[in-house]
Order: structure tokens, then sequence, then C-alpha cells
């Protein structure tokens, strides 16, 4: 299989926030660094050099290191805020290593330790890290939970961050706090941040954009459509106003912009000063998060669907399939109710409910690659008869787009706080 990477977000538990990104190169039996540890560093030094300026836009990324990575010193090619370097047993037990990995400490660079464990090997490492990295994976087991309850409490005792990762359901993010882990990692991590709200929550970012292009003169449909298609809330509730008994269309839409000429000017502006009144209130903790998800997948799935032809959904299916995907995290109801309320093709709807045709294989391919399954991406993208030697660079690139997008947004709303008059 040819590389993979993917980026997982690691979340502060004390301060309910995304703290940055672990980026995951490929694993299991197909793991790049399983192969030839130098032809594992050659092809990590030459992504991470060919994509610096996509991936490091975070707050941080977590990236493990193979002796070669760190000898090279490819850490100086980043800012030494934007990267902790990662490190586990083959590293451990190099003999220069603890030179290095001192003379890179003294130069300001932070340091984990994968999987920690009590044995003299990593003991001696201890003192260079800020970060004690746990696998939650078996806590089931009385002994393996005493025993991460044991390390983290250590870890506490000589002033080291604990991140539990592997934190894939609801019961391993419960443990990971209960056992006062200081960060989690995993597939749950973004869907345990949001609390289910009656009223759905969008990007004020969005709505600030929105209500400008709206107030225009002349206002730029193409434009509308661009704001609306970034964020799976505002998509949701267009097209189910679009589609309300109000408009009484023959043909039902699941086209936002057949939804917006639908709707038509007057009532769009109606829609957007309700929404902006209804959003007065910052976000829940972890919704921003669930809705870059969503648009990351959206864009994903649309980039792929570019490689599949024939297909039998076509790139604004797929879009649209990767921004509801998560919407059910934000919305009080399940994937399958919120699915009703629009008129999503059966094809979209079978493959995200029932995961079944081809559009389901690529609705799981997009959930096993965030995943890092790269055995279950393998298989998919063979059936798919999808080269995978395209998917790093696609997940790449829709990473710097959403990133790009996500700034533009956050800098628009924080324009609006500033320009927003104060209550007399």
């Amino acid at each position: 299989m040819d590389k993979c990477v993917v980026r997982k977000a690691i979340k502060n538990v004390k301060a309910d926030e995304i703290a940055g990104y672990e980026l995951l190169f490929q694993e299991d039996d197909d793991s790049l660094y399983n192969n030839s540890e130098v032809n594992a560093a050659n092809t990590i030094a030459t992504f991470l050099m060919d994509n610096t300026g996509k991936i490091f836009k975070d707050n941080q990324i977590f990236i493990t290191f193979t002796p070669s990575l760190l000898f090279r010193n490819t850490a100086k090619m980043f800012d030494k805020d934007k990267i902790v370097i990662q490190i586990e047993e083959n590293l451990i037990i190099h003999p220069l290593a603890a030179v290095m990995i001192e003379k890179h400490r003294k130069d300001g660079y932070r340091f984990a330790i994968n999987n920690f464990q009590f044995t003299p090997k990593y003991f001696s490492m201890l003192e260079y890290m800020d970060f004690i990295r746990l696998d939650v994976t078996g806590y089931e087991e009385r002994k393996v939970k005493d025993s991460m309850a044991n390390m983290i409490q250590m870890a506490h005792g000589f002033g080291k961050a604990c991140i539990a990762y592997n934190v894939d359901t609801k019961e391993d993010y419960e443990m990971a706090l209960s056992l006062d882990a200081d960060y989690v990692e995993g597939q749950y991590v973004a869907e345990g941040m949001v609390t289910k709200m009656n009223k759905v929550e969008y990007l004020q970012g969005n709505l600030y954009q929105l209500i400008i292009e709206v107030t225009k003169e002349e206002p730029n449909l193409d434009e509308l459509e661009s704001i609306v298609s970034r964020d799976a809330a505002l998509t949701y509730s267009l097209l189910k106003l679009a589609n309300s008994a109000y408009f009484a269309t023959r043909r039902r839409t699941a086209s936002i912009h057949q939804a917006l000429v639908t709707v038509g000017l007057n009532q769009l502006k109606q829609w957007v000063y309700l929404l902006s009144f209804e959003s007065t209130q910052d976000m829940t903790p972890g919704a921003e998060e669930v809705l870059k998800l969503s648009f990351l997948r959206a864009n994903y799935a649309a980039r792929l669907v570019n490689y599949l032809r024939p297909f039998p959904i076509n790139r604004s299916e797929a879009y649209m399939m990767g921004m509801f995907s998560a919407l059910e995290y934000i919305v009080d109801a399940t994937l399958e109710e919120i699915l009703q309320e629009i008129p999503i093709s059966d094809v979209v709807k079978d493959g995200m409910i029932k995961h079944e045709g081809k559009a389901g294989q690529l609705f799981d391919l997009v959930l096993a690659y965030e995943r890092a399954d790269w055995k279950v991406t393998k298989s998919l993208a063979g059936e798919l008869e999808l080269e995978t030697n395209i998917l790093a660079q696609a997940y790449i690139d829709c990473v710097e787009e959403v990133n790009s997008i996500w700034e533009s947004l956050t800098d628009e709303e924080d324009g609006a706080k500033e320009e927003a008059p104060e209550e007399s």
C-alpha cells in the first residue's frame, strides 16, 4: 500500500478544547514504520517538506519520529511551538538517542513518549518528556486499568501530562476521564465534546458572511451557495426550509443552489436574520470541531469522486454525504431521522445508514481513512478500483482547504465581535 497520512484530534480535557492533532502514517501490517527505517524516514521527511504549509496551521502537530528523522534534525524544519516529537522503543533503545533528544530539548522542542511502560529503559527517557501517551485498548481488564491509573499518577508526580489515545467509544472516554488523563485522542473525541441541543448550532463566521452577502444590493447566488455549503447545520436548515409546506413545491430539492432559488431573496433575508438572533450565544464546546470534521469529510468525499468513473453519485451528492455524516452529534435526532427531513437520494441514504452499494463503500472509505484504519482503507480502495497513492495527497489538500476557509471564518467572527456596538 502506498503511503497514507491522516490527522487525529487531541483534546485538552480541562480546557475542553482541541489542543492539536497527531499526524499518523500508515500502521498495522502495512506500517511505514515496519519497513526499512531509513526508507520510512525518507518517505516521511519528503512528505513533510512538500506539505509543511498545509498541515502546520493547527495549534500543534504530534509526529512519531524514527531514529533517522531525529538524527537528520528534521524537527528544525518546523517552528518549535508547532511540533511535538513523539518517540517509541526504536529510539528509546538507540545509544545516541538521549544525546539528540537533550539537544532538541535545549532548543525548546517538546517530546512525548508512546505507550509508556514501567521499565528502566522508559524511565531513562522520562526527564526529557513533556507528554506520556497511554493506549486505552484493553482497559476492561482490571490489571490494565490499574496499571494505567498508576502510570498517570506517577506521570503527574513527575510533572508530565498524560494523553490517553485510541479513545474510540464513550466508555473509553469516560474511563480516561475517571483516571484523570490530561488529554484524550481517538474517534470519540470530537463526538464526546458535543452536548446535543434542540437548537441547531451554526458557526458565527458563516452567519456573519451570510448576513453581509444577503444585505448587498445585488447578492451573488454563487457566493451564497459557497457560504452555506461550508456549514452542515446551515445546509440542513436551508434544505429543510426549502422543502417545507410553506413553499409547496412539486419537486423536492437536495441542491443548495435550487434551495436558494426556491426560497427567494426576501425569504432568505428573513431566515438569515432569524438565525442571527437565535445564535447570539457561543457554541457548545466541540460543536465547531464537529462542523469542521463534517466539512473535511465533505471535501474529501467529493474530491475522491473525481477518480471514480462511472459512479452512482456525483460530486454534489458525495459532498452532501460527507457534510451530513456528523450532523447527528449537533442536532437532537438520529442520522436516519435527519435524512428523512431532506430529499437526499436513496443511494446516498442507503450508503450512509445501511452502508450499502458503491456510495456506502465511499462513505466507509472516508471514515476508515479518518480512523487511520489502513487495512479497511486498502480493502475499500481496491473494491472501488481507486488508486491508493492519491488518498494521502487528496486528504492533505482537503485539510489545507478546510484550514484556510476556517481561518477566514474565525477572522470574520472576531471582526464582527470587535465591530459590534456595546449595549447601552
